[in-house]
């Protein structure tokens, strides 16, 4: 038997970004321009050091810029073949939103965006979307809150041709484990009564939710 739990969640505000606040911070900055034989030490302020990294990316070839910043977030999980092939694909595709691996759009994201806004549109704009909401447990839910138990919910608000509905239909009926909703949620944060959620537009876009407040059944898996 699967264990059933019902929310009620109220959405406060929905918001399409294209840049996640605090992805980068000064040691990524003065790394990054050290890799980009750029470095200055004089420089210890983050708009400061931003503009020089942009100054230092745009002297590459886009695919050369994108492999030195690939290299620098994702170096440790790639190969180098791996990261040439996406270093020109990232020129073409979305691949923050196509790349197999779920656990890596994140970062796919934070660097993408980081080479559209200094090469000012050669790679392609992606989005994410950051949504506000309170989620209240009936009587017997879980109230830890976690990412599965969110996407559970919101997967019951959003319009039918979702991305999520559409992969992860047996996820979501609790036929099997939903190990991704860590990875499709890229942070969830709790702030005094509400919570909010960072995801990929291409998983959840401010057009398909439905409600403002909606009630939510869900399930889990149990092995048997």
């Amino acid at each position: 038997m699967n264990r059933k739990m019902k929310y009620a969640i109220k959405i406060h505000k929905i918001s399409t970004v294209d840049d996640l606040e605090n992805s980068w911070s000064i040691e990524d900055y003065k790394e990054l321009l050290v890799r980009f034989d750029f470095a200055n030490d004089d420089v210890n302020e983050i708009k400061e050091l931003r503009e020089l990294l942009f100054m230092a990316i745009t002297d590459k070839e886009p695919n050369e810029a994108a492999a030195i910043v690939l290299d620098y977030k994702l170096g440790n999980v790639l190969n180098e073949g791996q990261i040439d092939s996406l270093s020109y694909e990232m020129l073409v595709d979305k691949i923050s939103e196509e790349y197999p691996k779920i656990g890596l759009h994140k970062t796919l994201f934070i660097i993408n965006q980081l080479l559209y806004k200094a090469f000012n549109g050669k790679f392609p704009n992606t989005k994410a979307t950051i949504v506000d909401f309170e989620i209240t447990p009936s009587r017997n839910a879980e109230t830890t809150i976690t990412k599965e138990i969110v996407l559970k919910c919101f997967a019951q608000n959003l319009d039918s041709h979702n991305v999520i509905i559409r992969l992860f239909g047996q996820q979501l009926n609790a036929e099997e484990a939903f190990v991704e909703a860590n990875d499709i949620i890229w942070y969830l944060e709790k702030k005094d009564t509400t919570y909010r959620l960072t995801t990929s537009d291409y998983f959840m876009s401010r057009e398909e939710f439905i409600n403002e407040e909606f009630d939510a059944n869900i399930k889990f898996f149990e092995e048997d």
